[in-house]
């Protein structure tokens, strides 16, 4: 485990976190595709160019679990997190194609300590992915439960 930088308090309303980048390869979304969403437009160029997606792309929960690597690794790993009640909503806006750089950002929208758990706070928090073009490929939004400095009252 880190050191935590990200305590509860850290986390205001409309504090911004970069969450980094990664680019999609063929075989990466070929491979996740194979084992947990096989359908044609994810595993072949060919489907993939012959459907409304264009080319060979990445299924949308393959974008989340990206997405997920990207907070814990920029985020989550250094925060005090205790994890998450659930997922708000998920949008899978534009198909994420083999060769996309995505980048990833994170921003509180609301914070509030829990009354049935001290010490813990909740925060909103809404994630956006982007693609190289600046286009948005996936929103998201859900609660984390964070705990506070020692000695913060809930």
């Amino acid at each position: 485990m880190s050191e935590i930088a990200y305590w509860w308090e850290d986390m205001t309303p409309g504090r911004r976190f970069d969450l980094g980048s990664k680019t999609m390869t063929a075989d990466e979304i070929v491979e996740f595709a194979q084992e947990f969403d096989p359908q044609p437009f994810h595993l072949s160029v060919e489907a993939g160019e012959a459907s409304i997606l264009g080319g060979l792309s990445a299924s949308g929960w393959h974008s989340c679990a990206m997405f997920m690597r990207l907070y814990y690794d920029n985020l989550l790993h250094f925060s005090s997190s205790e994890g998450s009640p659930g997922i708000d909503f998920v949008e899978w806006r534009k198909p994420v194609l083999a060769g996309d750089t995505l980048t990833g950002v994170a921003e509180v929208l609301e914070t509030r300590p829990l009354k049935s758990r001290p010490g813990i706070g909740l925060v909103k928090l809404r994630h956006e992915v982007r693609n190289q073009r600046g286009e948005l490929v996936m929103a998201m939004e859900n609660p984390g439960l964070f705990r506070m400095r020692a000695g913060a009252a809930a």
